[in-house]
């Protein structure tokens, strides 16, 4: 056996592999001298490890699981909590930070040192932290950990360094903001309640203190006993006992009265004068029934108590509260304004909500301006200034999740005119109806850096719509919203049969993109099997969509029987299938046995107004065989120079040319190789027990669906939540990502082993029972044939291989593949000048493509030159049976010429087909080539070839086809992401495997320049939706919601600080109002005291050390000290000094001037004085 397999590795020119990646001289069979050894290219590889370095840059869209809101009302800034202990920090527009609990606990609550650049958070692991956010990154300068009580509530009064803390005890704690140490104070729960009581108040819901004494502390007990503590005195002032559950209490500015919010619906107004009952109960939605109750309705779970000047009558705002009878209702937030109510419906229920105010003083009339809400999945804010209340127009990218996001594209240094076309076409869809006034969170600083340059981000959507956005420096904005679903008649109800009843949420979902930012022509891949290319144009048409059908399928006589061999394969099929139209050949008389021939969905036949921007031209779909219904494509590539497009499933490989509305090829991949089969596949006997696969070939469609879907109905379950039990993970991270399409590669599921060591068939006697899920997997993932998940897994029973490590299940070139699979999946696409054969001189179009058993064949393409013969002469596809092996499923292709340039693919510039006609400029297409042999003096004609797979990669000179170096990548893992990328003016392969590793490797030596474990555990969603790009950044899809961008560049990371926006600026304080003599005289002042005095170490005491423990954070001096030193370690305690220093001056040299100021005015004053009285006699005074 190894004798055989060293055979097969010569015949198929791999030279001996060097793990390393060092030189491996060889060439292929028959031409030992027409290959150059990497000596002979000698390039000069600029690249080194000191380049290289990973770090997060920015995160975008909406929080994920929000918990948790506050608000700065001097900065202006905004804090957004959430269930996975992130924190969003937002200001004006390019002022947007994430910052992360290293716990992960959910936030709970938080609370902003107002005007001082801090913020305090309260998590449900019971811990505080004190964030500072005057640098640009915010860190934590302490944490108090609490270990026999449990966090609910914390309140931090205006200019105050003490934080008050309410237990689920029903203790109140007080706590030192700048030493974050427990003081000696506290207020226990018994001795806040009367004696008498008998029952525990139960936990602290609310704390503040009174607007008109600071001395006297509000406590809010859940089971509705509300005690007004008098901080000198240490005794309760008086205390009321109301039946219902308290949720929320706000104050009247003057504070003679408050209002609290209960859980039966209802608001009930105090009177410090009266606190025996309260002086008003209301049921805002509430009505009378003829019994004369109340009807019963939902709690009210916070309200908010607001002033204006303009009006006498204060606005009362409020969430809940609606009547439990009226089912079905969105989620309110009610405006109360004299008599006039507003009830706001919200799309999500509602988390949290803030009114923002022009005062921080909270003994001052407020003037309420804003309410900001805070939904699950939303982020909303309603102008109160406009009688009709109008929401403002977000300026953040909160909208990304609109529909679940399925896959992303990433596009850096893109053609500069693209993204004004697309801004200026999206512009004129956008919604109206706004409020006029600026948007009111408008804190911080950010300015475009020095070295921007156009990058795009392009998101695909369930619901079938595309999204592109503008991501240039560190923003996001949507530039231009398109929808494919317009494409296709709406399907009727029974109409599609099976495959409706699988997708009829998400018929139109996206699965794969490909764009050519030059042409501007876009290709959608849909999950329905479909492929829509569309061209941009600036002006709007009338056009009919040209729709070609291919009958890609595997017949049923082909499918392997469980009898054939113990061995089979998971979901395995023979590669007997014949994608040429036949007859339909009903097997039964179910429904599906007579489709044949039809597409999953109905293209319009009719003519279609389009609009300027994206237009429909062409529409290709796999149709239903026999029964079978198509599967999904796994990969596809266009180039507008060539006019071609080519796309690939389980079973085969179609090339179409969509200048001419033709099908140039449609065969199975085996028919590809012809005789050049390294395999040598024969074709397997047909099934005994002809099972109709049906019901698991279309099932593909679904492959993201969930159980979880039926509660929040939304589509791709392991794309949109965030929670999937640890089972499920697992069984995620044993597959290789064939089955679940990253972005537009079916990599081939070569790593784990079936558990038990035999391999899986369904229909066969261990088919249900292989075939379970575990709970939380998507019903339909055990039936994923559509979309290649059991294509090709070339499984043998439980070979040495899979002995040694559980991730080595890879389709190498060595004999045991014989044994495997005869069937294999066409994983990647590429256009490219290339060599066809060993004996070509000259580069031509060819069409590269990588199978999901490791193997590349290259296609070479006749195309006509002249303009006039390529619309009218057919071009030619010939393939060779060129075969070049790698170990796993072919990711990646990237050509390189011989001086180690990357060689870019020929792309036609873009024109305006439906542009008024200029009879002085003709319309004609101009073609970009980049060819491989414009700079080959050192080395002849010739160019360097980069595959890379899931295990290894490799570089190959053509037309020899001599391996000239080889890397393997991984051994324990695979490789889920590779692509050939630029930066620092120089070429390298990126990959990103499913063990959370990045790694670089040169180009073309293939030495590893960076590997670095990322995520140590890989979610599904990012592998789906992780992609790299130029200048060395990359994304992924870090939840549902959120698009987490990355950088792998030593010298982004350098710089970014200097992108990032700053969080905090320097802003005096507004003055508190002068409230005058007769209000001051009679009481209506506020009362002032010295908390240091009553709460101190003096006074007060020391804590228990048992009840909280002090942790210092790593956000100050102190915590660098205790970091890291070195060189980078000092250089940055020494920025932070300076700049701490350099705002110390700063605020002397105000002050400074104020005295300046004021001396200067005295003086004036003093002289004035003087010689008014300088004549005056003694008794003239």
């Amino acid at each position: 056996m190894k004798k055989f397999r060293k055979v097969l590795d010569g015949l198929t020119t791999s030279s001996p592999v060097n793990p390393g990646g060092s030189p491996v001289c060889g060439s292929a069979a028959g031409t030992p001298s027409a290959a150059p050894t990497p000596r002979d290219l000698e390039i000069q590889e600029t690249l080194m490890s000191e380049h290289f370095q990973i770090c997060k840059t920015v995160r975008h869209g909406f929080p994920y699981q929000p918990t948790a809101l506050a608000f700065d009302p001097v900065q202006k800034i905004l804090a957004i909590g959430s269930r996975s202990g992130g924190i969003r920090i937002l200001g004006r527009p390019g002022v947007d930070c994430h910052s992360q609990h290293e716990s992960g606990a959910a936030v709970l609550q938080m609370q902003f040192l107002i005007n001082e650049g801090a913020l305090v958070t309260a998590c449900a692991d019971d811990t505080l932290h004190l964030w500072s956010l005057r640098q640009r990154l915010p860190a934590i300068l302490h944490s108090l950990k609490f270990n026999r009580e449990r966090i609910t509530f914390c309140h931090l009064p205006f200019q105050s360094k003490w934080l008050y803390v309410g237990t689920e005890r029903g203790n109140t704690h007080i706590v030192n903001i700048e030493s974050f140490i427990l003081s000696g104070y506290v207020i226990m729960w018994n001795k806040a309640i009367e004696l008498s009581t008998k029952t525990h108040p139960g936990p602290v819901v609310h704390l503040s203190d009174s607007p008109k004494d600071e001395g006297k502390l509000l406590i809010g007990f859940e089971s509705g006993t509300i005690v007004m503590w008098d901080l000198r005195a240490k005794r309760a002032d008086f205390r009321i006992y109301y039946d219902e559950a308290i949720h929320s209490v706000s104050w009247h500015h003057e504070g003679r009265q408050f209002m609290c919010s209960h859980s039966d619906g209802s608001l009930s107004m105090w009177n410090l004068r009266n606190t025996a009952k309260p002086f008003q109960v209301t049921f805002p939605h509430g009505k009378t029934q003829r019994d004369g109750r109340k009807e019963s309705c939902k709690p009210i779970l916070k309200v908010e108590y607001k002033t204006s000047r303009n009006s006498s009558e204060a606005f009362v705002i409020f969430s809940g509260g609606l009547s439990y009878d009226k089912a079905g209702r969105r989620p309110t937030l009610t405006i109360m304004h004299g008599k006039a109510i507003t009830v706001l419906e919200m799309d999500y229920p509602i988390v949290d909500f803030m009114v923002l105010c022009e005062t921080p003083y909270l003994n001052e009339v407020q003037e309420p301006y804003a309410v900001v809400v805070l939904l699950e999945k939303d982020f909303v804010v309603v102008d109160l200034t406009q009688s009709n209340f109008p929401i403002f127009e977000n300026p953040y990218p909160m909208d990304v999740h609109e529909s679940p996001v399925t896959c992303t594209a990433y596009f850096a240094d893109c053609p500069p005119d693209i993204i004004p076309v697309l801004y200026s076409i999206g512009a004129k869809h956008k919604k109206t109806g706004y409020s006029h006034k600026e948007w009111p969170v408008s804190g911080g600083t950010w300015t475009v850096g020095s070295q921007t340059y156009p990058e795009i981000i392009i998101t695909g959507h369930a619901d079938g719509s595309i999204k592109f956005w503008d991501a240039t420096a560190i923003t996001l904005q949507m530039l231009y919203k398109l929808k494919t679903s317009k494409v296709f008649e709406k399907p009727k109800t029974g109409d599609m049969g099976r495959s409706a009843d699988l997708v009829e949420e998400d018929p139109y979902a996206v699965q794969m993109i490909s764009w050519c930012p030059q042409s501007r022509i876009f290709c959608v891949v849909g999950i329905s099997a479909h492929v829509i290319l569309y061209r941009f144009s600036k002006h709007d048409a009338n056009t009919i969509i040209t729709s070609l059908e291919l009958r890609l399928q595997c017949e049923m006589e082909d499918v392997i029987s469980p009898s054939d061999t113990e061995n089979t394969p998971c979901f395995s099929d023979p590669s007997g299938h014949s994608p040429q139209p036949q007859p339909p050949s009903p097997r039964s008389n179910t429904p599906d046995s007579v489709r044949d021939s039809i597409p999953c969905l109905k293209v319009k036949d009719r003519m279609i107004r389009m609009p300027p921007g994206y237009q429909a031209e062409l529409v290709v779909q796999l149709l239903w065989v026999d029964g079978e219904p198509p599967q999904q494509i796994t990969c596809l590539d266009l180039n507008s120079a060539y006019g071609l497009l080519a796309l690939g499933n389980c079973n085969g490989l179609a090339v179409v040319d969509y200048l001419q509305k033709t099908i140039l090829l449609c065969m199975s991949t085996l028919e590809l190789y012809g005789s050049a089969d390294p395999f040598q596949r024969l074709t397997r006997s047909p099934r005994k027990n002809r099972q109709s696969t049906s019901d698991f070939c279309m099932r593909g469609l679904s492959n993201f669906y969930s159980d979880s879907k039926k509660r929040i109905r939304t589509s791709y379950q392991s794309l949109t939540e965030l929670s999937d039990n640890q089972v499920s993970l697992d069984l995620e991270r044993s597959k290789s990502p064939t089955s679940d399409h990253v972005n537009g590669h079916c990599t081939s599921p070569t790593s784990q082993p079936c558990p038990s060591g035999r391999a899986r068939v369904p229909g066969g006697p261990e088919g249900p029972r292989l075939a379970r899920r575990g709970p939380g997997r998507p019903p339909f993932r055990k039936a994923q044939s559509a979309a290649c998940m059991e294509v090709s897994l070339p499984v043998s029973s439980l070979t040495e291989e899979s002995r040694e490590n559980s991730f080595s299940r890879s389709r190498s070139s060595s004999v045991s593949s014989i044994d495997r699979e005869t069937k294999e999946a066409v994983t990647t696409l590429q256009f490219a000048e290339s060599y066809g054969r060993k004996s070509d001189s000259l580069p031509t179009p060819c069409l590269w493509v990588g199978t999901s058993l490791g193997l590349v064949l290259i296609i070479p393409m006749s195309i006509p030159t002249d303009e006039q013969e390529r619309q009218e002469d057919p071009v030619t596809v010939a393939p060779t049976g060129t075969v070049l092996m790698l170990k796993g499923s072919v990711l990646r292709f990237g050509f390189l010429d011989c001086g180690g340039a990357l060689i870019n693919s020929p792309y036609e510039v873009w024109r305006d087909q439906h542009a008024p006609d200029d009879p002085d400029r003709p319309r004609k297409r101009k073609l970009v080539n980049f060819s491989p042999s414009s700079s080959q003096e050192a080395c002849g004609d010739g160019h360097l070839a980069v595959v890379c797979s899931e295990r290894q990669a490799k570089v190959f000179f053509m037309p020899s086809q001599a391996c000239l170096y080889v890397h393997n990548i991984t051994e324990s893992s695979f490789v889920l992401r590779a692509d050939v990328v630029s930066v620092s003016n120089s070429v390298c392969l990126a990959c990103f495997c499913a063990n959370g590793h990045i790694m670089i490797l040169s180009l073309p030596s293939l030495r590893p320049l960076l590997d670095v474990s990322y995520l140590p555990l890989t979610d599904m969603r990012i592998a789906r939706t992780f992609c790299f790009t130029n200048g060395g950044q990359a994304l992924y899809l870090c939840s549902p919601t959120e698009i987490q961008r990355i950088t792998y560049s030593q010298e982004m990371c350098v710089n970014l600080q200097e992108t990032l926006g700053e969080l905090f600026t320097p802003i005096e304080t507004p003055e508190a109002q002068n409230r005058g003599f007769l209000k001051g005289f009679f009481g209506g002042n506020a009362q002032t005291f010295d908390r240091e005095e009553l709460f101190g170490e003096a006074s007060a005491g020391k804590a228990s050390r048992s009840l909280a423990q002090h942790i210092p954070g790593q956000g100050g001096i102190e915590g660098m000290k205790a970091a890291a030193g070195g060189v980078v370690g000092d250089l940055a305690r020494a920025r932070i000094a300076l700049d701490e220093r350099g705002q110390r001056l700063g605020e002397l040299e105000e002050r400074t001037a104020l005295m300046m100021t004021s001396a200067e005015t005295f003086s004036k004053h003093a002289h004035e004085l003087m010689l008014k009285c300088k004549d005056k006699k003694w008794y003239q005074f």
